[in-house]
């Protein structure tokens, strides 16, 4: 028996090849730059890369902590709507696609509802999470709006929708483009009263999101970079036969054409917006 060879030789060999396990989580690629973030870092920023600003996806809940003064605030009962009501399936139930996104992201449906002081002043916040669905409206999202617009004028607070969705619920069929009259009726509500209405659309505003109270708003703020528009660039190109102008869709460009106000990086939004709502707000029935 050869002990360096089927003993020492082995052994060696087990150590040089040994993998490493690293978690796949650690460290994440920025669609901008390709620079690699590492992640304490990137949370840090509130997922902005630090090299070239690109402002990648953030969950409803981040969003939220970071928003509300000292990220305290109230989720509020949304009514639950009608479960699954054309019974829809194509490669999955969708009673088993809703019930695996519920338990991914703990939270019911695409749609938050909030109430919490923004550099003192009290607001109402509807906001999508895209980790649900794509952040896809159906008929909780129309409720939730409903919801989030009757609480605005019953605590006669602004009301703030922040979007990131890829528009209406497919499994949903009409009932889901039914939501948007409905989240328009919302806005109305809000603006009858008296009370402002502020939206902050992120990356994706797109479908009927965009096409109704997105668009709403009696100042509109974006997030650089944000891909706000109805339907995709490449079936505009198809449809008309010409080539879009570069950054077509994108925040920038919209400001730029007069579509939406203000485009604010993400650390910036909240005191951003505290300066506009106490603009807003100088009625001192708005501050409590």
């Amino acid at each position: 028996m050869n002990w360096l060879t089927n003993f020492v030789k082995p052994k060696i060999q087990a150590l040089i090849n040994k993998k490493v396990d690293i978690a796949e989580n650690l460290w994440t690629k920025c669609p901008g730059c390709e620079h690699m973030l590492f992640h304490r870092d990137l949370k840090a920023n509130l997922n902005v890369c630090h090299h070239c600003g690109h402002h990648m996806r953030i969950s409803a809940k981040e969003r939220l902590h970071n928003l509300f003064d000292k990220g305290l605030y109230t989720l509020q009962e949304v009514p639950k709507a009608i479960h699954d009501p054309l019974k829809f399936k194509d490669s999955k139930r969708y009673a088993d696609r809703l019930k695996e996104y519920r338990q991914k992201t703990g939270n019911e449906d695409s749609v938050l509802v909030a109430f919490g002081k923004v550099k003192g002043i009290n607001v109402v916040v509807c906001i999508f999470d895209f980790d649900f669905m794509g952040g896809s409206m159906g008929l909780y999202a129309g409720q939730a709006m409903v919801s989030a617009a009757e609480l605005a004028v019953q605590s006669n607070s602004p009301m703030l929708a922040v979007t990131a969705s890829g528009g209406a619920r497919m499994q949903e069929g009409i009932l889901s483009l039914m939501q948007m009259p409905r989240t328009t009726i919302a806005v109305q509500m809000v603006k009858e009263a008296g009370l402002p209405y502020i939206t902050l659309l992120s990356d994706p505003t797109t479908g009927g999101v965009s096409a109704s109270f997105a668009m709403l708003g009696d100042i509109s703020i974006a997030e650089p970079g944000a891909i706000i528009g109805f339907t995709g660039a490449r079936v505009i190109e198809e449809t008309i036969r010409q080539k879009l102008p570069e950054g077509f869709q994108r925040s920038e460009y919209l400001r730029e054409h007069g579509m939406i106000d203000m485009v604010v990086a993400r650390k910036e939004i909240p005191e951003t917006l505290g300066r506009i709502l106490h603009h807003l707000c100088s009625n001192l029935r708005f501050v409590h």
